[in-house]
């Protein structure tokens, strides 16, 4: 019955290390490596060998009955490297060398060296057989204890009859059954152990999924704002539209009623002035129309690019002349600036830069209530990437009301403009900048603001300057 007794207060002190070494590894060794989580673990059943030692039970001055081989059938069905068992046999065996040399000590060197070997083949049978876990835990245990018993018998100090006769019969029923107790008792704490990773696991996964549902929730919020400030701003164009096609198309209306009523009372002169109303408010219709087809053109991809060599004298002559009048009109001052050495001709669309040079022009004079536009014409050189790109830089530069810094970006977008009283005030479509900007980038260019309000603003057009091909 001693030896019974001992076995399981042996039992109670290995539960207690394996409650003190989960609480250990659960604080301090699961934020470090996994080698050295592999090394204390090897260390903490060493230790559980070495505690089963010291509160054996004393069969006389030199042998001790005891539990040290149960953290080598712990080793057996946890670990994965067959090694790490035998150095877990080994370092139990010589844990014992702390009670001092003697025959005893000897043979439970060799004894645990032995059962090291002998679980590391073990290990390695258990990841190869097809055998449920519980079964081969109980194959495991009942070898580990028959072969202890019989390495006692074989090499240990006591007399092998008198340990068959008097000492197997308690020792060896009472450790297998202490020891798939404690298998059990491990399996069942690895299981909770397991599950508590699960969640912990689990809750990072919804954390990580939680906040990446906020972002998109923030996200969906800014587009849902960016269409209805987009839907805002298409009702102002709509309006503003339906205004700017309708005067103009009444003005042709009223104009024509007015010569087919009156052709008969009305002078040359009076029909000639009528039909140059006419043409002029025509002229005006087929640009809105025109604006809203090339928006529609390139947003579908369907505008075509007419490359050809420009003479870039006529095409600068012809910008000043088409706003010479009405700046002269409006008492704005009209300047050219020419830098030296600019080339005789550029390869590129003649009606789309003219297009969008009138268009800049055409928004600095509209813009500027008193003072002066200015075009300047320069080459430039710009360096990325070891590579040289020459361009030629139109720059419409204008003395009116400037455009604040956060709308620098919006007024390029289609069916905005800095303000929606803009239109409501200066007239047009909000709809010139935006298509100037994709002709810009359809020719192989870009158009760069500086502006602020109330100090007036520069667009510069970029176009490459390249050979014709």
């Amino acid at each position: 019955m001693q030896f019974s007794k001992m076995f399981v207060l042996n039992m109670g002190m290995l539960i207690t290390i394996a409650y003190l070494a989960s609480v250990f590894y659960k604080y301090i060794v699961i934020r470090t490596s996994s080698q050295v989580k592999q090394v204390c673990s090897v260390l903490v059943l060493i230790f559980a060998g070495w505690i089963s030692t010291v509160f054996g039970f004393q069969l006389n001055d030199e042998v001790v009955f005891d539990l040290r081989y149960v953290p080598l059938i712990v080793a057996v069905l946890s670990y994965r490297q067959p090694y790490s068992v035998i150095i877990i046999g080994v370092g139990i065996g010589l844990s014992r060398l702390t009670f001092g040399i003697s025959d005893a000590t000897v043979a439970a060197v060799i004894n645990m060296s032995l059962l090291g070997l002998l679980c590391a083949g073990l290990n390695i049978w258990m990841r190869r057989s097809n055998y449920r876990l519980i079964v081969k835990g109980i194959i495991v245990t009942v070898i580990v204890n028959v072969v202890n018993s019989v390495n006692i018998a074989l090499v240990g100090v006591i007399p092998t009859a008198y340990f068959f006769s008097h000492i197997m019969p308690y020792t060896l029923p009472s450790g297998i059954l202490l020891s798939l107790i404690f298998a059990f008792i491990l399996r069942d704490f690895q299981n909770e152990q397991n599950r508590i990773l699960l969640i912990q696991s689990t809750n990072r996964l919804l954390s990580v999924q939680k906040e990446e549902l906020q972002k998109a929730q923030i996200v969906l919020e800014e587009r849902a704002n960016q269409l209805t400030i987009a839907s805002q701003y298409k009702s102002e164009f709509l309006a503003n539209m339906s205004h700017e096609l309708r005067t103009p198309l009444n003005s042709v209306i009223n104009f024509a009623q007015m010569i087919s009523e009156n052709a008969d009372t009305m002078d040359q002169e009076e029909i000639v002035r009528f039909a140059d109303m006419i043409d002029q408010s025509g002229q005006e219709l087929l640009r809105l129309i025109n604006d809203i087809l090339d928006l529609s053109k390139v947003e579908a991809g369907r505008l075509d690019i007419v490359l050809e060599d420009i003479s870039l004298s006529q095409l600068i002559e012809d910008a000043m002349n088409h706003f010479g009048l009405v700046a002269d009109k409006k008492g704005i001052e009209l300047v050219l600036e020419k830098q030296k050495g600019l080339p005789d001709t550029i390869w590129s669309d003649p009606q789309r830069v003219q297009q969008i040079l009138r268009n800049l022009m055409s928004n600095a004079i509209k813009f500027t209530p008193k003072g002066k536009v200015t075009l300047t014409v320069s080459t430039q050189q710009t360096k990325q990437a070891d590579m040289v790109s020459q361009w030629l830089v139109f720059s419409v530069q204008d003395t009116g009301i400037g455009i604040p810094e956060d709308k620098h970006h919006s007024i390029f977008e289609a069916f905005q403009q800095a303000d929606g009283s803009i239109s409501r005030k200066f007239g047009g479509t909000g709809l010139g900048l935006s298509i100037s900007r994709d002709l810009a980038r359809l020719l192989g260019g870009s158009i760069k603001l500086e502006s602020a309000a109330g100090k007036g603003s520069i667009f510069h057009l970029w176009l490459p300057l390249t050979v014709k091909k």
